[in-house]
């Protein structure tokens, strides 16, 4: 007897209520994407589980494409048997007998959801306990920190007994939230917003400008390969890579240099914005973090959101670096992030930019020239690589 499917759990989308529909079909499509190597499985969802049924397959492997699925709160390797008190104790001691090291402890935490089941919850960890307990030698019961917990699930239509749970990625699927449009700069901060904007459902595309030849080709495979690590979360990521070095040319000799990041940061929102309404996206995510560079003071933030009124997500913006450093080695994103290729934010940098830039400022220096032809072109110009997690090029279908 083996486990035969994987049980997963909602969590957070518990909560919804006429709309849950929506975000289990949503995660549903979002696992089979995910799972689509392990040919023989099935998935089956309920009002407040979900089932992977193995038919075969390996539950280890399929649980650890499981764990970076947004939308599930946590999930546990399961046999289904009927609901028969001999049934559900001959399960049971199987698990225990797979997972027993002698000297250990367990318990047995049953929920019966069936009412009409002869067995109420404590009847049921008493009668599964002392099976186990005369059945296997040198093991005890620790109800508060056991070694192993035994799940004992009576539902209407089946039992499910597994002995172990494993936390998901939680959140929303993606996808579920709408679309956004990620500034990926290819530093640590802007790969961790991303993840963090996705685990709330939001499907994101990123943007990345290109500065060549002030920036290589290693830089803007730099970019890509953060994408395909975002793409472990969301099935595939959109990769917008915008030229952007006659912008930049520009801004150097057009603005006085104290306000020349501030124009830089102002085109590519600006940019982004076009991008984003190209691609019918509903809201634009930075990595901004409150006060960590020049261009990210409250001062700063104001004069450059001015030319858009789409709403901007930023994550991060009250976080610590050593919060989000944290987040970057935990999503496997930190080592790429530290490449020594440089992106377009760090070019033509001002020895002293200004901390506290003035609006009025700003926009009578940009008045001076006519920006349209440039952005235009920028945007015209702009190449899209779709990067998979699959590490292959793949189609916009392929997108959760």
């Amino acid at each position: 007897m083996n486990y035969d499917r994987i049980l997963i759990r909602y969590g957070e989308m518990s909560l919804k209520g006429r709309n849950r529909k929506h975000f289990v079909t949503k995660l549903k499509k979002n696992i089979k994407f995910i799972l689509q190597d392990f040919t023989k499985i099935k998935i089956e969802a309920d009002w407040d589980r979900m089932y992977v049924l193995l038919n075969g397959e390996e539950a280890e492997l399929v649980m650890t494409a499981l764990k970076k699925v947004f939308g599930i709160q946590s999930f546990s390797p399961a046999i289904k048997t009927e609901k028969d008190i001999d049934a559900i104790r001959s399960a049971a001691l199987h698990i225990i007998d797979q997972a027993h090291i002698p000297g250990n402890t367990f318990k047995v935490s049953a929920r019966r959801s069936d009412k009409k089941f002869e067995y109420n919850s404590n009847a049921l960890n008493h009668a599964v306990g002392a099976h186990i307990l005369i059945n296997t030698e040198d093991i005890r019961v620790d109800v508060k920190k056991p070694d192993i917990n035994l799940i004992v699930e009576v539902r209407e239509e089946a039992a499910y007994i597994s002995g172990q749970v494993i936390q998901g990625a939680g959140g929303f699927p993606v996808g579920s939230s709408g679309k956004a449009m990620l500034m990926l700069s290819g530093g640590i901060d802007s790969p961790v917003a991303g993840y963090l904007t996705m685990k709330r459902g939001v499907n994101v595309e990123a943007v990345h400008f290109h500065s060549p030849p002030f920036t290589s080709e290693r830089a803007k495979q730099k970019v890509l390969d953060l994408a395909e690590k975002l793409g472990q979360y969301s099935g595939s990521v959109k990769v917008h890579i915008v030229p952007f070095t006659a912008i930049q040319e520009t801004i150097h000799k057009e603005i006085p240099e104290a306000y020349s990041m501030t124009a830089t940061r102002r085109m590519m929102l600006r940019i982004t914005d076009e991008i984003r309404k190209n691609r019918e996206g509903l809201a634009i995510v930075t990595g901004e973090s409150l006060g960590q560079v020049a261009s990210q003071t409250m001062d700063s933030m104001y004069a450059i959101n001015d030319v858009t009124s789409t709403p901007i997500i930023r994550p991060l913006i009250t976080m610590d670096k050593l919060d989000i450093i944290k987040i970057a080695e935990d999503i496997d994103t930190m080592e790429i992030s530290n490449r020594p290729y440089e992106d377009c934010c760090t070019i033509f940098t001002p020895p002293a930019p200004k901390t506290r830039p003035k609006l009025d400022k700003i926009i009578m220096f940009e008045s001076k020239f006519d920006w349209t032809s440039l952005l235009n072109e920028a945007v015209d110009q702009t190449e899209t690589v779709m990067v998979s997690c699959r590490n292959k090029k793949g189609s916009e279908e392929d997108l959760f």
